[in-house]
């Protein structure tokens, strides 16, 4: 155990402090050595020649023979081409002008002077930013309050309609999918549709499409004459996407400064350009994932904001981290299961949660401290003589910090003046420039996702296995047993993906099923009519 004075000199030497942010990043409590530092140096060379590569328009993401631009959103001055800097330049002017246009009623909806919330549909990326944004800076007084579809649970979106009741009518609707097709996204715009007809509203009125370019999604919007429709770019996957149009538009829309994210990224995004591992804050979070998880993923990294405007923080992480790392093969084709688990929920509530496991149990993780060191913009009363709630609040966290390492467990501590567009700007910027760095160390590609289309291509044949079991009990006039219609579908191997939808449909009364169900090899089937 290192001595009191061992660790405050260790902290002295591995604090980073951006002065512009107010940003800190310590590193001290990951228990690297010189000699590991030494050893990475050549693989952080090579990791800040990819990042300057990608920068500059190198095919970043060869599985899909894409560039990866995200970090041009911030500084459109670095993009490639001409084209595209003025492309992200005009974009956020149209997203602040419609912002206007919309505050102030000059785009309203036909049964009132405004609009009051915002309904946004979208999957993984294009829900999870602006979810994390918009629980950063929730208010009682935002222009438009916002709803989120994220899902296809049908329940799920019964209850956003529900609590939207009467205001859907002045209900802002921004349908984001790059291609359209995503299914959970077109089903919600779909039901959402649905909804609005229902009620006698023209959803057309209502509706802005956030897409790519010439996407099925966009032509759609143009021909149905839609509000608006802002692209979503080629080069930018959904878990980069929060400072594109993705996330800038309903940002904008709460009142959210969205020049000040933009900014913040833009001086984190200069921070993390300095090719020395001690002066750049990415490169020693991206070392440290390294060396707590030997390279390999071997640990997890337990996210705890102390901040309940962070809550979602964890999450919003969960995807970028899990997305990016968690890969098969490596650039080189060898199998190599990369990955980085990420969860968290938020502090103190973990001191009542998960501590307990973290602090005693298995020691199969490295700890990430999210600290906000202003308490509250208004006074709060003394709880006890000279001690607020957020005396507390810093107690939790340094306790809960000290104790685990006091029992081997390693953590890192980032820390930010208060909660902010310009400091959450930032902390995204640093967390995607992280991701980048340690793809590089493991040499993996960060920006595809193989196993998410893997997943969708699944849920496919699913879907396709129904339709060909509805369409046979339809032409049955007797119930039929798992076995003949599996048989009959040519389907003896998915025979359990057909017991599956069988007993979906059952508990939806589309099909009755008859029998014993504690024993489906016994069951028989019908349409009900």
């Amino acid at each position: 155990m290192s001595s009191a004075v061992e660790l405050w000199q260790r902290y002295q030497d591995w604090l980073y402090y951006h002065s512009e942010l107010g940003l800190y990043v310590d590193i001290s409590r990951i228990r690297f050595t010189p000699d590991f530092v030494t050893q990475m140096q050549p693989k952080f060379v090579k990791a800040f020649a990819d990042m300057k590569a990608l920068e500059a328009g190198a095919i970043a993401n060869p599985d899909e023979q894409r560039m990866v631009g995200h970090y041009w959103l911030r500084t459109p001055e670095i993009a490639p081409t001409e084209e595209l800097r003025r492309d992200i330049t005009e974009t956020i002017d149209r997203i602040e002008d419609f912002t206007k246009k919309v505050h102030t009623g000059v785009i309203h909806p036909p049964s009132a002077p405004k609009f009051t919330d915002i309904l946004s549909i979208g999957i993984g990326g294009s829900a999870l930013g602006p979810q994390f944004v918009a629980q950063c800076f929730n208010k009682a007084d935002v222009p438009l309050k916002i709803s989120f579809i994220d899902n296809c649970d049908p329940d799920g979106i019964d209850l956003v309609l529900d609590l939207l009741g009467d205001r859907l009518s002045t209900t802002l609707v921004l349908v984001i999918s790059k291609s359209g097709g995503t299914p959970e996204a077109a089903n919600g715009m779909k039901e959402v549709e649905f909804a609005f007809e229902k009620a006698g509203l023209n959803f057309t009125k209502h509706a802005i499409a956030i897409t790519g370019v010439g996407s099925a999604l966009e032509k759609y919007a143009i021909a149905q004459g839609w509000l608006d429709q802002f692209p979503m770019y080629d080069w930018i996957g959904g878990r980069t996407s929060e400072l594109s149009a993705v996330g800038l538009v309903p940002a904008a829309l709460q009142g959210i400064d969205i020049r000040e994210m933009l900014r913040g990224a833009n001086l984190m995004d200069a921070a993390t350009r300095i090719e020395d591992i001690r002066q750049n804050p990415a490169a020693m979070l991206a070392m440290s994932w390294y060396f707590a998880s030997n390279g390999k993923g071997e640990k997890d990294m337990v996210v705890l904001p102390y901040k309940d405007r962070l809550l979602l923080f964890s999450r919003y992480l969960q995807q970028l981290v899990m997305e990016s790392l968690g890969k098969e093969q490596d650039l080189d084709g060898n199998t190599v299961y990369q990955g980085l688990a990420v969860y968290g929920n938020k502090g103190s509530t973990d001191q009542h949660a998960y501590v307990q496991q973290l602090r005693e149990g298995v020691p199969n993780f490295f700890a990430t401290f999210i600290e906000v060191l202003q308490d509250s913009i208004t006074p709060h009363p003394e709880v006890e003589a000279g001690v607020v709630t957020g005396d507390y609040l810093l107690g939790f966290l340094q306790g809960t910090r000290n104790a685990l390492y006091e029992n081997g467990r390693d953590s890192i501590t980032v820390t930010i003046p208060f909660v902010s567009e310009l400091t959450v700007g930032a902390l995204i910027a640093l967390y995607e420039r992280a991701v980048s760095f340690y793809a590089s160390l493991v040499n993996i590609n960060a920006y595809h996702q193989p196993g998410v289309e893997a997943g969708k291509k699944a849920g496919a044949k699913v879907l396709n296995l129904q339709q060909k079991l509805v369409s046979l009990l339809k032409s049955s006039n007797v119930s039929l047993s798992l076995e003949e219609i599996a048989t009959k579908l040519d389907a003896l191997e998915d025979i359990e993906s057909l017991y599956h939808i069988a007993r979906h449909l059952h508990a939806n009364s589309k099909i009755l099923l008859e029998g014993d169900l504690s024993k489906p090899a016994t069951l028989k089937m019908m349409l009900i009519v």
